[in-house]
């Protein structure tokens, strides 16, 4: 790994503005207390090789994992699930909002969202998740076979056993054949942008 170190986050209710998220803290404290402790983003490079694995896109297209990344197209990735109500609904919010402030630029990139319980995560869910973060065609939705989706988070050293035990993880890549920008942490919208836009630069 390189260039490892923190970033401060602000106020994880603020950022989100998400009713439903505070209303899953008000009744389980322990969530807060999570997301109190998770303010802060580890950052690195990595170079990570994609694996050779068929997937299963929302629209129920079999499709190759490397030929998805591969596109040509800027890569924004996480690993979620339809159940989550606590990691993932933050995460697919910042996509949502990350996306929409590219504007008429959002076409130019790739966001990602594979699955941790392919076994429960039918394509016909994604869509349902998908429509609920008002996704656009920029962003798709993967599950597959148990082995396949394992396989993907073992690639990209997200696997952590237990689809409970994930954690939140956002890969950023500006083409084929580059390093990777590992966030770890919940970032904001802004957090995601501006690594965007410093990879984009660096190219």
């Amino acid at each position: 790994m390189i260039g490892h170190f923190p970033l401060a986050l602000g106020c994880l209710g603020l950022l989100f503005g998400s009713s439903s998220v505070l209303a899953a803290e008000m009744a389980d404290p322990a969530m807060h207390e999570h997301h109190e402790s998770t303010r802060q983003l580890t950052l690195s490079m990595v170079d990570y090789v994609t694996p050779d694995v068929n997937l299963v896109r929302d629209d129920g297209k079999a499709v190759s994992l490397r030929s998805e990344l591969d596109d040509g197209r800027p890569v924004i990735m996480n690993f979620i699930f339809t159940t989550c109500t606590s990691i993932c609904p933050l995460s697919s919010q910042t996509f949502a909002q990350f996306a929409r402030s590219l504007g008429a630029d959002r076409d130019k990139v790739h966001l990602v969202s594979i699955s941790v319980d392919p076994e429960q995560d039918t394509p016909e869910r994604l869509r349902e998740y998908a429509r609920k973060f008002a996704a656009g065609p920029e962003w798709q939705h993967y599950t597959g076979t148990l082995a396949a989706s394992v396989a993907a988070q073992r690639a990209f050293d997200v696997y952590r056993g237990d689809k409970m035990s994930h954690t939140p993880v956002t890969l950023i890549r500006a083409a084929p054949g580059d390093h990777w920008r590992r966030v770890e942490g919940f970032a904001t919208p802004d957090d995601l942008l501006s690594e965007y836009r410093t990879l984009l630069t660096a190219k």
